[in-house]
Parts: structure tokens; C-alpha cells; sequence
């Protein structure tokens, strides 16, 4: 795939992606919201120094490491990727509380609907603010959506520079571990 121009970039706000979903998965991954590069791109995770798709590999969730052109392969695997917002940007921090609320009430209808057994947010800040939870941490949280469980994770992007390729591969590890167990326990 050849590199985007600028002129690529900035056609890319207005562009949205599909949901990689299907009924009854293990793990609903949710991005904050697409970036220019995915956005041009048409697929989750697209831009080359965003860490999502090697620390997948990392932690076990994919047998291999997945180009993000391989997107829609995690559904074999019972995985599946949306986004809180739909609106490309730059950076996540060019959305608006009122964009992230929205993109909340939006994503807990989408989880209703679908009924994945867990829903894994990338990006505690998103978080926080689109589901009103200002001192919410990372990993297992009490809240359910209907019977969904929710577990937040650090963003994979390369402009989170506060984990390292080790320890996302880490934090991902722990939730694929739980996710696991509980299949085991179910079934006996």
C-alpha cells in the first residue's frame, strides 16, 4: 500500500469504519475513534506506529501477527473491533466531551445489541468521559452492559507513550488470561 499525501490525510476526516462484529464474541476491542491514517486506510489500527496488532500477537489473543488488512480475521476468533466516536481525527484529543458522551450512549446500544461477552476500551481518558466515570482505572470494572463485563486497557497508539510495547503486551495478556479461564470454567 502506497503512503498517504496530505491531501489523503485531510479527505480522511470525513470517512468512517466498519465495525468488525458479529453476535456473541469473547472480546469487543473499542478504539477511541479512527485516526487520518486508518480512516484513508479502511482498516482498524492501520497507522504503522500504532502498537494494537503486535500486542495482540504478544498477549496471545492472535496466533500470528495480523496486518491491519486482516482486520475482519479476529471474528473466527471470537474478536471484534468499533470505536467509541466514528469521526476521524488526528489525534484523539481533537474530540469533544459531548462527542465522547455520545459515542458512549452509541457504544452501549451497539453492545446490547450484540451481546459480547466482554467490551475492552483502549484508552482509559475516552473512557472516563464517555461513560462518566472520572476516577475510572484500567482493568476489570464492577459495570456490566446488559451481561457484558468491561475491562479497560491503555491505548495501543504510538502517541501514548506511557506503556511500552512490554507492558501492553502485558496489560492485554491479563485480560485474555481472565477471558479464558471463564471459557474453561463454563466448560467443566
Amino acid at each position: 500500500m502506497s503512503k498517504p499525501t496530505r491531501a489523503d490525510l485531510l479527505a480522511a476526516a470525513t470517512k468512517t469504519l466498519k465495525d468488525v462484529i458479529a453476535p456473541d464474541l469473547r472480546v469487543l476491542f473499542c478504539g477511541i475513534n479512527p485516526g487520518l491514517y486508518t480512516a484513508w486506510a479502511g482498516h482498524h489500527f492501520a497507522r504503522p506506529g500504532n502498537r494494537f496488532w503486535p500486542t495482540m500477537f504478544a498477549s496471545g489473543f492472535t496466533p500470528r501477527l495480523f496486518a491491519p488488512s486482516e482486520h475482519r480475521e479476529l471474528l473466527p476468533l471470537g474478536y471484534g473491533l468499533t470505536n467509541v466516536v466514528a469521526r476521524a481525527s488526528a489525534r484523539a484529543d481533537e474530540l469533544t466531551d459531548d462527542e465522547l458522551r455520545d459515542g458512549g450512549a452509541k457504544l452501549m446500544r451497539k453492545v446490547r445489541r450484540w451481546r459480547p461477552r466482554w467490551l475492552a476500551i483502549l484508552g482509559v481518558g475516552a473512557y472516563r468521559v464517555a461513560f462518566g466515570k472520572p476516577k475510572a482505572e484500567l482493568g476489570l470494572h464492577d459495570e456490566r452492559i446488559g451481561e457484558t463485563r468491561v475491562w479497560v486497557l491503555p491505548s495501543p497508539s504510538g502517541l501514548n507513550a506511557h506503556y511500552q510495547a512490554a507492558e501492553l503486551g502485558r496489560v492485554f495478556r491479563e485480560l485474555r488470561e481472565v477471558v479464558e479461564s471463564e471459557i474453561k470454567t463454563e466448560r467443566g
